[in-house]
């Protein structure tokens, strides 16, 4: 009894001994040396909520777009594997919490025949080769029938199975920062299509406004080329304008279906048209753009999270394998019965069988192949650091370059709504003075071209002001705080 307690007390001493030698790299955030703000006007930065934490039910006003984007998330085919990719996730982080439990494995019935050799047992006092067998040296059989439970438990010295724990936790975090990412652009997405949806309609309406007044044009020139005042020239190019601004309308209406294809698609439902709701005007509340800080943007951005989610993952996994150069410690035991006869199989207590065993191995020599393991994923940690960094980069410059356009694009607007008005205010006047005879058709055909051209501009630069909104929105993180 002496004797087995000093093993046990020696066994115990190593088990705390490498215990208490947990190995690995701690994970630390990066530095990121982020500006104080971003480069736009200060007024867009004072507020306490960021245009990221705004509802995008609240930042969408039109409801033709709210039921598109709700038909999105519900229906689109990567959301439904990124919540499927959530799910595989959440198993694997469950399996890695049973990692500090032990294994138990039952044999239910083990049955073996043996043919053994007779220099098998040590010599003749065993007497397994009496008889003829013996004198002929051949082959003795024996048999063996089992029921058995194993138990087996790994000891977490080195923090390997911690380590494995926090990667896949890292991972399953990872899986919902995906999920939030794909949601955000979704969101912009759907958004993006159906302004270009609106922005298409009112092309059309401008075509076919500039097509009704060619044709109130030509019948004014028709009028004075049968009076003998002009020639057929004027008709001839009066008839061009017309037809230039008609066949706008069959390529508007060919990108419309298009675009309204794309849109139920993204949607996850087949091609039909699409409701639309409010004009490319007053789509978007300006009161609520604010942008935060940059340190706002590295909580918000789903991406960045998820980038950081990785490097967490890889350090983890570096720390695995740094874990698996060293001893492991396990401890492990057997209970069942045993017999050589089936009759005795389930005599009991004489067929019973119990073992107890703790071992420490090391790797010795495994073709370098542990080695070569931990020095990839530390290079698979530095590139996971420097993937954050540069997603982090790349989201302070988009928030930036999309405020940038957003502010250009509205001093645009202003210059483009006084074009339109002027080129308005030429066609009539070009009218007047052609009726009065101070003025040539070209001049009348030239104030329409202009006219035209100056519309499509304002909707084009309308509609792009609108895609500068989503982009903000998106490039802020927008889209998945409240709407989950």
């Amino acid at each position: 009894m002496q004797h087995i307690n000093r093993h046990i007390f020696l066994f115990t001493a190593i088990l705390l001994l490498f215990s208490s030698c947990k190995m690995g790299q701690r994970y630390t955030a990066p530095n990121y040396q982020l500006p104080d703000q971003f480069r736009a006007d200060s007024t867009y930065q004072d507020s306490m909520e960021t245009l990221a934490q705004v509802d995008w039910r609240n930042f969408f006003t039109d409801s033709s777009l709210v039921q598109l984007i709700d038909a999105g998330l519900a229906n689109n085919y990567d959301m439904r594997s990124a919540i499927l990719n959530i799910q595989i996730a959440n198993r694997q982080l469950s399996q890695s919490k049973a990692g500090y439990l032990p294994q138990l494995d039952a044999t239910l019935a083990g049955v073996g025949q043996e043919w053994r050799s007779k220099n098998y047992y040590a010599g003749p006092a065993s007497k397994i080769y009496d008889g003829k067998d013996a004198k002929n040296n051949l082959f003795k059989t024996q048999s063996q029938y089992l029921t058995t439970l194993s138990l087996s438990w790994e000891i977490d010295i080195w923090g390997k199975i911690s380590a494995q724990k926090e990667e896949a936790l890292a991972n399953f975090l990872g899986s919902t920062e995906a999920k939030k990412a794909i949601q955000t652009s979704l969101i912009a997405n759907i958004a993006k299509g159906y302004f270009n949806l609106l922005t298409l309609d009112a092309q059309i309406e401008v075509a076919l406004r500039n097509v009704q007044l060619n044709d109130s044009t030509l019948r004014m020139i028709q009028l004075q080329f049968d009076a003998g005042e002009i020639t057929s020239l004027a008709i001839q190019q009066t008839q061009s304008q017309r037809l230039l601004a008609a066949s706008l309308v069959p390529q508007l209406e060919q990108e419309i279906q298009i675009q309204e294809n794309s849109l139920l698609e993204l949607t996850g439902k087949m091609p039909d048209k699409i409701a639309r709701g409010k004009s490319l005007q007053h789509l978007i509340d300006e009161s609520k753009i604010s942008l935060g800080s940059p340190l706002d943007l590295i909580r918000n951005r789903p991406d960045i999270r998820e980038a950081e989610l990785d490097l967490i993952a890889a350090n983890a996994q570096m720390n695995i394998n740094q874990a698996l150069r060293y001893p492991s410690l396990t401890l492990g035991g057997t209970l069942g019965l045993n017999s050589m006869l089936p009759e005795n199989w389930f005599n009991i207590p004489g067929s019973l069988l119990g073992s107890a065993l703790g071992n420490v191995t090391m790797p010795i020599f495994k073709n370098r192949k542990l080695k070569t393991a931990y020095e990839v994923s530390k290079l698979e940690r530095e590139k996971a650091e420097i993937n954050l960094q540069k997603t982090v980069l790349r989201s302070v410059n988009e928030v930036s370059n999309s405020f940038t356009s957003l502010t250009k694009l509205k001093e645009q607007l202003v210059l483009a709504e006084a074009r339109v008005a002027n080129s308005h205010l030429a066609v009539k006047n070009a009218n007047l003075l052609f009726k009065s005879g101070y003025a040539t058709y070209l001049e009348v055909i030239t104030a329409q071209s202009n006219a035209l051209t100056s519309e499509l501009n304002l909707v084009s630069i309308k509609h792009s002001q609108l895609d500068s909104f989503v982009e903000l929105y998106k490039s802020l993180g927008g889209g998945w705080a409240t709407s989950m």
